[in-house]
């Protein structure tokens, strides 16, 4: 790693004596970076049933391979955004970037479940670290105008059409090679990435007089993880258990320390000052909410699919397309709605449309169609996902000052992050209770259903926070 910096080091010193690489090269180059972070939260969903297979995985490890990677992304997420500024946009790219690959390799090698877990974690680590710096590249690659808004238009679309891909691609590298490749083909893509940024990114910073809030990632990344832990262990151990209540007091303890930490430190990651805008803290308790229940959608419809409904790793991502091109669609859509309606009204609209949805999909049965089974129903939960998540976000942005908007929109994305961390955990841990270690279909079914209906009811009181403590006058343009 420190042969890449001081290559990046390198690199930055004749680019004073050559031409600036074109606009549409550095666009490029930072958006492959964010399909690659992207594409790593949902490829590995369709390989599930093949992992446990070939390393001997229980249903609360499979939670883990999801959740590893999510934690750590989420967790140092706001921390890898201000490396970002202090070190140089370009470095930490080249440094997540690389971690990244690396990570990727030693997963699709992983002999043994824990050590694919420990992979999944450090591919989170790089991710968190990288993908703040792919939006700071496209914003100082091009000049504040039309030409500006096209391209993050394009990073957007680029992120959105890796959550997308993710599923089809996986279960086409699972069915014509195996379920290591949805790591390990991360390690060409990366490397070219890596070779190309070396040569044609050039260096920004922005970070005089702030430092890094080391402590405060370590704290709330760590209390998510053993909470999570300490929630999956209620399956086996039950709630009154010490193998339950000791993690889960641990993990509550640094939650606390974390929220202490940001109170007194000079520069926070979430200065707490910020929650006291009501535009912020409502939103940013929607956004938790809304990730608690529609982050785990994939993997339990990955599940169904191959699991009850007997679909290969390929069908199961195609038949996924649909509802991954609708959050798609609610994503485009949203804006044009905000301008008559205000965002409130469209975050509303959004939740009470995938409201439907989960509904819906908690009537699975073990003989499922297609049609009623996955598709309609998943285009709800994802169009209602697409529709509440640019609103929202809007409003978050709209109440904090100028200089705040990128700390706000980060901690956006980790709010989501983090509720669909704690759902996935609750969620899996109840679908296996109500599965109780039966693998029949009509067994897996029951769960499976159970974790929809739970998720129908935390979304519908999301539904009823938005129209509570959302603000009424602040409205999206």
């Amino acid at each position: 790693m420190t042969v890449m910096l001081e290559a990046a080091d390198a690199t930055r010193r004749p680019s004073r004596v050559r031409s600036e690489p074109p606009a549409w090269l550095v666009v490029a180059l930072a958006c492959a970076g964010q399909f690659l972070v992207v594409l790593d939260v949902s490829v590995v969903n369709v390989a599930l049933p093949s992992i446990r297979a070939d390393l001997g995985m229980g249903e609360s490890g499979l939670q883990w391979v999801v959740n590893a990677y999510s934690i750590a992304f989420a967790g140092f997420m706001l921390l890898g955004g201000r490396a970002g500024d202090l070190y140089g946009r370009k470095r930490m790219f080249l440094v997540g970037l690389g971690l990244f690959t690396v990570a990727s390799l030693a997963g699709g090698l992983a002999q043994q479940g824990g050590e694919l877990l420990i992979a999944r974690a450090v591919q989170g680590l790089g991710a968190a670290v990288l993908a703040p710096a792919t939006l700071t590249i496209v914003t100082s690659a091009v000049p504040e105008g039309p030409a500006r808004a096209r391209a993050i238009a394009t990073w957007t679309a680029v992120g959105a059409g890796g959550g997308a891909a993710g599923g089809f691609f996986g279960g086409l590298l699972v069915d014509t090679l195996s379920w290591r490749w949805v790591l390990l083909i991360n390690v060409p893509v990366g490397a070219l990435v890596l070779l190309g940024s070396l040569l044609w990114l050039t260096e920004s910073r922005n970070g005089a007089g702030r430092r890094l809030d080391l402590p405060g990632a370590l704290l709330v990344t760590g209390g998510l993880a053993v909470l999570a832990y300490g929630i999956s262990q209620t399956e086996a151990e039950g709630w009154t258990a010490a193998a339950t209540l000791v993690p889960l007091a641990v993990g509550l303890a640094l939650v606390a320390g974390f929220l202490v930490v940001e109170s007194r430190t000079t520069a926070p990651l979430m200065p707490l000052g910020l929650l006291r805008v009501r535009a912020v803290a409502s939103a940013n308790a929607a956004m938790f909410l809304s990730g608690f229940a529609m982050f785990s959608m994939w993997f339990f419809m990955t599940l169904y699919a191959q699991n009850v409904l007997g679909y290969s790793p390929l069908a199961a991502g195609a038949s996924l397309m649909p509802s991954s091109l609708a959050i798609v669609v609610g994503s485009k859509l949203a804006p044009r709605l905000m301008r008559p309606l205000g965002a409130r009204w469209v975050a509303v609209l959004g939740a009470a449309v995938a409201v439907a949805g989960f509904a819906w999909q908690s009537t699975m049965t073990a003989d499922g169609r297609f049609v009623t089974a996955i598709m309609c129903p998943g285009i709800l939960m994802m169009l209602g996902a697409g529709l509440a998540t640019t609103p929202l976000a809007s409003l978050a942005t709209s109440g904090a000052a100028p200089g705040e908007a990128g700390l706000v929109s980060g901690l956006v994305n980790t709010s989501r992050t983090m509720g669909g961390s704690l759902g996935l955990a609750v969620l899996s841990t109840l679908a296996a209770a109500r599965t109780g270690g039966a693998g029949s279909p009509e067994a897996l079914t029951e769960g499976y259903a159970l974790a929809f209906r739970v998720g129908t009811g935390v979304l519908l009181a999301g539904l009823v926070l938005m129209l509570v403590w959302l603000p009424r006058r602040i409205s999206a343009t």
